[in-house]
Order: C-alpha cells, then sequence, then structure tokens
C-alpha cells in the first residue's frame, strides 16, 4: 500500500515532464484509490515536476533495487 511521502517509482514515461521510466518521486497526496499527487526532485533539492498520476502509474519501490542518476533537459 502506497502512501502519502512513500517513494515510489515511475511506470512510464512523461516525456513532457521530462520524466521517464524508472524516475523516483515521492507521494505528496493522496486522490482516493484513484492516484497520486507526486513530486519528483533532483539530486540537488530542485523540484523538476509534480505530476497527479493513476496508479498504474507508478509502483512502490522493491527490496534490493538501487537508484541511479541522470541529467534532466528544461522542459
Amino acid at each position: 500500500m502506497i502512501r502519502e511521502l512513500d517513494q515510489v517509482v515511475l511506470t512510464v514515461d512523461l516525456r513532457e515532464l521530462g520524466l521517464v521510466r524508472g524516475d523516483i518521486g515521492t507521494v505528496v497526496l493522496l486522490h482516493g484509490e484513484e492516484g497520486y499527487e507526486v513530486e519528483f526532485v533532483a539530486l540537488d533539492g530542485e523540484t523538476i515536476a509534480i505530476a497527479s498520476l493513476a496508479t498504474n502509474q507508478v509502483r512502490a519501490i522493491g527490496p534490493r533495487e538501487i537508484a541511479q542518476a541522470r541529467a534532466v533537459e528544461p522542459v
């Protein structure tokens, strides 16, 4: 079960926001059982995007997963 302030993994590309599958965000608001408001932040603390996402567009972080850094182009 995903809750507010949980980190989640994007399961789809959102190129219009500069995001790709595998990017990690933080749930900042629950939309009932329909989805989440998720904030994606660069490693320096800059907010890259805040997106309203359906439940099938994110997943919980699993065991033995590792993060990877990549540069994000301005949108």
